[in-house]
């Protein structure tokens, strides 16, 4: 199974990606880590990457597109993969609609969270994560079961974002809106998508998106 998680910043993406993965045994990519593995890697793309952000510039389509290639060709993608955060554009969605056509893959679904951009002012203000293995957490939905300690490593560093704050979450909805909402409309049109109201709590959320996952 192949699938991409699409909405607004706060929306859940990243905890829902969590969940999919421990229940369908498929790995969560994103971005961030594939591009810090592949730097610290160096692997080919991992060293034009690294030359990018050294000299303080963004990672071209290209080389994130190279990056995503690379992993999806690994042993634990063989079942499929979840993409949290990617494609961001339109032109990142057909750079990575040619690359699963050269591979002779498809996307098998993409899954919409449907929120209220009100509410998401104070998922965004309680979100914290594990400094270590980055598991996701938050103040009044989601704590750790024991205090001060990770779920998922028994770390007990943690951190927050900076830009979690409503200021900046304007900021990033607009931008939002303006590169990625139009991926909604892209991903409808060839039949993907599947839209699921993400304004439940976390497991009723979850249950909603394995039916989806279960239909395919």
């Amino acid at each position: 199974m192949r699938l991409i998680l699409l909405g607004p910043p706060g929306s859940g993406k990243g905890t829902q990606a969590n969940l999919i993965e421990d229940n369908n045994s498929i790995p969560q990519l994103s971005t961030g880590s594939m591009l810090r593995d592949a730097v610290e890697a160096q692997t080919e793309t991992g060293i034009k990457a690294k030359s990018a952000m050294d000299a303080g510039k963004l990672v071209s389509d290209y080389v994130v597109i190279a990056i995503v290639s690379e992993r999806i060709d690994k042993p634990d993608c063989a079942n499929g993969f979840i993409l949290d955060g990617f494609p961001r554009t339109l032109p990142q969605a057909d750079a990575l609609g040619a690359m699963l056509d050269e591979k002779e893959l498809k996307l098998d679904c993409v899954v919409e969270l449907q929120v209220d951009d009100d509410a998401l002012v104070e998922r965004i203000s309680g979100r914290f994560t594990c400094s270590e293995c980055g598991e996701g957490y938050h103040d009044k939905y989601k704590l750790p079961a024991v205090s001060g300690k990770c779920d998922r490593c028994d770390s007990k560093e943690f951190m927050r974002r900076a830009d979690d704050n409503a200021k900046t979450l304007h900021t990033r909805l607009q931008a939002y809106y303006k590169e990625t909402a139009p991926l909604v409309g892209y991903y409808y049109a060839k039949g993907l998508l599947r839209g699921v109201n993400g304004m439940g709590d976390m497991d009723g959320i979850a249950e909603e998106i394995q039916t989806v996952l279960d239909k395919i």
